[in-house]
């Protein structure tokens, strides 16, 4: 088939289709080449095409974070002469990254001498160094303490792996051949992602593939517009905080101010708090992630996302503060904690506008727990799900990632036969959705024994302050840490011995409506299907 230059709208959501295909079919090479459970279990990784131009044009429906962060990291590496059979790797904060632990590779795809594209691909290593095993230390004051830092850096030249690049990589991290094994799957996502689209240049020719590009991107600003100008005009602020930063409980206060103009939208941060001394400070582009991941939900899910849905968009963050922090200011925990906090503010904003689009608060959280020897023979990561916020139109939904992930759990099977842990309960937790008209989703219990001698990183939130109810309805429960039955902080590094028990109670979504309006045969199947008890004690 080839494709006219002013294509059709048949042919256009053909075209759009491939493209995503393309990096759908990355994201599977990857997950199925990868060594660590954190990317061949969890699916802790990312994938997407690129334009010449850098602008994004198809991503596969993997890690909201990733995804809305990884146009940062594409203009960084075009900065430094990309050409056709180089692989760049990444994963600077403050260079296209967004924290160390994620690492990014940058592909140029090459036609008929030019570049006409990027493959790119993102993925949650299990351990890049740092202070402690697993790279996710929770009292981290500065980005060295979080392991290693990659500037963007040819780690394929030519089509040759630069083998004093990786042995310089390998030797800063725990594990490194399960670290070599994970970095070649995403370098063969990357290859499978440049080999689709020369088949598809094959197909309908470099022109057309080209005018394909622009094509995909309008039709998605189109689109995203015309929601844009069906929103009321004005502004819209909400406030919400961080419990603490890792090394104080002190609040972290999140502000924004989301200004709706007719087909623009501008979202402020003015009066967040200044950049701290822990670890939950985010890049700007893991705050546009989360502003983009908001502004798709209450507009038109649906919509190709590519570059036409973020150049509506301008977000502002003032420089030197937690959204937008100087180095070298720790970051592990922004990525993953501030981020959830940022969508639940952007999101209460916008429930002035849109109420009828806005779900109650889910867990905001994504309950990161790292267990790893000193010595590098394990390192074990999971983020666990909880509950998310009574909608509008139904419940919440149980035990699922909300918000800025979109993990799957590492199996107690694969758990079990990879690491030296001992799954003792894994289950939904009873009485922790917020009672509503519709009822927010159950957070979950996970409780695990470290069979050897090990350091424990947690890195959560929602543990004081409740997922909020809207509409009327009430909270979601706080989340609960234990360590041998000893309840602990939210953010907390503790050397273990073997026999040691860790224990997650993750908070439960807030309830949408009021309670006296639930259905009584609703209420009837939550106390028959174990949701709620009817005597619900403090240790839920």
């Amino acid at each position: 088939m080839t494709l006219d230059a002013d294509i059709d709208a048949v042919t256009l959501e053909v075209v759009r289709n491939q493209f995503e295909s393309l990096a759908e079919e990355m994201g599977q090479v990857l997950i199925r080449g990868a060594y660590s459970p954190n990317i061949k279990e969890r699916e802790d990784c990312s994938t997407a095409l690129f334009d010449a131009e850098g602008r994004l044009v198809a991503q596969a429906e993997h890690i909201p974070v990733h995804l809305g962060a990884m146009p940062e990291a594409v203009e960084v590496v075009r900065e430094h002469d990309p050409e056709p059979g180089d692989v760049f790797v990444l994963n600077d904060p403050f260079a296209g990254g967004t924290h160390l632990p994620d690492v990014t590779m940058v592909s140029p795809i090459g036609r008929e001498g030019e570049t006409l594209g990027y493959a790119v691909s993102r993925a949650h290593h299990a351990d890049v160094g740092g202070a402690t095993p697993g790279s996710m230390p929770a009292g981290a004051r500065e980005i060295f303490e979080e392991g290693l830092r990659l500037p963007p850096v040819r780690l394929v030249d030519g089509g040759d792996v630069v083998e004093d690049v990786m042995r310089l990589l390998l030797a800063n991290v725990r594990n490194p051949d399960e670290r070599r094994a994970d970095l070649r799957a995403q370098i063969a996502a990357n290859d499978r992602g440049a080999e689709r689209l020369h088949d598809l240049v094959d197909d309908h020719g470099l022109a057309e593939i080209r005018a394909a590009f622009d094509a995909v991107v309008d039709y998605s600003h189109e689109r995203f517009t015309s929601e844009l100008a069906a929103l009321p005009d004005g502004t819209y602020r909400a406030r919400d905080v961080l419990e603490g930063d890792g090394r104080s409980d002190a609040d972290v206060p999140i502000e924004v101010a989301v200004t709706v103009d007719g087909e623009t939208v501008t979202v402020d941060f003015a009066g967040t708090a200044d950049q701290v001394e822990g670890n939950v400070n985010a890049p700007l582009a893991v705050a546009k992630s989360a502003v983009y991941f908001v502004l798709r939900c209450v507009t038109d899910p649906e919509i190709p996302p590519n570059q036409g849905c973020y150049d509506p968009i301008t977000i502002e963050a003032p420089r030197g503060s937690v959204l937008n922090p100087e180095p070298p200011a720790a970051v592990v925990g922004g990525n993953v904690e501030t981020s959830q906090r940022v969508t639940d503010v952007v999101f209460a904003a916008l429930a002035d506008a849109v109420p009828e689009r806005v779900p109650a608060q889910g867990q905001g959280t994504m309950n990161n727990l790292t267990i790893g020897s000193r010595g590098g023979e394990f390192a074990y990561y999971e983020t666990i799900g909880g509950g998310a916020g009574g909608r509008p139109t139904g419940d919440g939904l149980d035990g699922v990632q909300v918000g800025m992930t979109n993990t799957l759990n590492t199996p107690v099977e694969a758990l079990e036969n990879e690491y030296p842990l001992r799954v003792e309960q894994y289950g939904l937790r009873p009485d922790s959705g917020g009672d509503g008209r519709h009822r927010g989703g159950l957070g979950v219990v996970r409780t695990v024994t470290v069979e050897a001698d090990a350091t424990v990183s947690l890195l959560t939130e929602r543990r004081r302050v409740a997922p909020k109810g809207v509409a009327g309805g009430e909270d979601g429960a706080t989340g609960e840490n234990r360590i041998d039955g000893e309840r602990v902080s939210a953010k907390v590094v503790r050397d273990i011995e073997a026999g040691t028990t860790v224990s997650i109670r993750t908070p439960g979504g807030g309830g949408h409506g009021p309670p006296a309006e639930r259905d009584s045969g609703a209420r009837a199947d939550d106390e028959a299907d174990g949701k709620v008890t009817p005597d619900a004690g403090d240790d839920t």
